[in-house]
């Protein structure tokens, strides 16, 4: 089973525990042409069986010996699946993982207590007159981790630069954009991860597929009028993309730049290259 390691080193995944259903991993060992960044973002891996050896030929390395190096901790022999059927049913949850064996298990409640992915929601801070100081053609905010209601200075930023410029989200970004045109977001019970999720294109009627990896979505029906749901979540009918023509702006809830993964989504980028061309021409 490969492909763990992309999701290491997904700044989407900053501060949080992934637990991997498949039992096995670790066979392919880790080499350094499939990550997603330079550093390992997540808190923690939860695995259920750790491969002791390698059987690919560009491993360069052991995943223990990897997160070792990194000082991500890790932690194997654990029920997976069952772990799997409980966060199916309650959503996601807060845990600890511990290398201390001083502690007792009240202490280790209240550390899980005093943590909030609050913490890592810091998508950008560069304010808007900067950014429209360089006379942008046009603006994407990105992908990233945490709530998009824990960082309301990031949604007056985008509150700024809204009409004056193209503006593309993505992800995060889509969902600072829902906030920023008037709408609300809430956490999902169960959040898209992965790279099969089926998306309607409501404007084309093309279904997509997608990844996604967020616990975030967009209220559509928060939305004001004018603002357009574009694409659709086919697996729960949450809002996957948003549209304002009266301003030129665009947004997608999951990932178009999916590498590895689906390229079913490349055509968005040609799209808003045209949008900010049609903006131009109307100048």
């Amino acid at each position: 089973m490969p492909r763990y390691q992309e999701i290491l080193t997904d700044p989407s995944y900053a501060g949080q525990f992934v637990l991997m259903t498949n039992p096995h991993i670790g066979n392919t060992g880790v080499n350094f042409d499939d990550e997603e960044s330079m550093q390992c973002f997540l808190g923690g891996l939860v695995i259920r069986s750790l491969s002791i050896s390698t059987s690919n030929w560009r491993c360069a390395e052991t995943l223990g010996d990897y997160l070792a190096e990194r000082n991500i901790v890790g932690i194997y022999d654990v029920d997976t699946r069952a772990i799997t059927c409980r966060l199916r049913q309650d959503g996601s949850l807060i845990g600890v993982l511990s290398t201390e064996e001083s502690k007792s298990d009240e202490e280790l409640l209240e550390l899980s207590r005093s943590w909030d992915i609050v913490d890592y929601s810091r998508p950008f801070n560069m304010a808007s007159l900067e950014t429209l100081k360089i006379k942008p053609d046009g603006v994407l905010f990105s992908n990233g981790p945490g709530d998009p209601s824990a960082v309301p200075y990031a949604v007056e930023t985008v509150k700024e630069i809204l009409g004056k410029v193209p503006v593309f989200g993505i992800c995060m970004g889509h969902q600072l954009l829902g906030q920023a045109l008037g709408g609300t977001t809430f956490q999902m019970k169960f959040g898209h991860h992965g790279g099969n999720h089926p998306v309607r294109n409501l404007w084309s009627g093309h279904v997509e597929i997608s990844a996604q990896n967020h616990h975030y979505a967009v209220d559509p029906a928060s939305l004001p009028e004018g603002v357009e749901v574009t694409h659709v979540n086919l697996n729960d009918g949450s809002c996957a993309g948003l549209a304002y023509p009266a301003q030129n702006i665009m947004s997608l809830q999951y990932h178009p730049e999916a590498s590895p993964g689906p390229h079913d989504s490349d055509n968005d980028f040609p799209e808003f290259i045209e949008l900010m061309k049609r903006a131009k021409e109307n100048a």
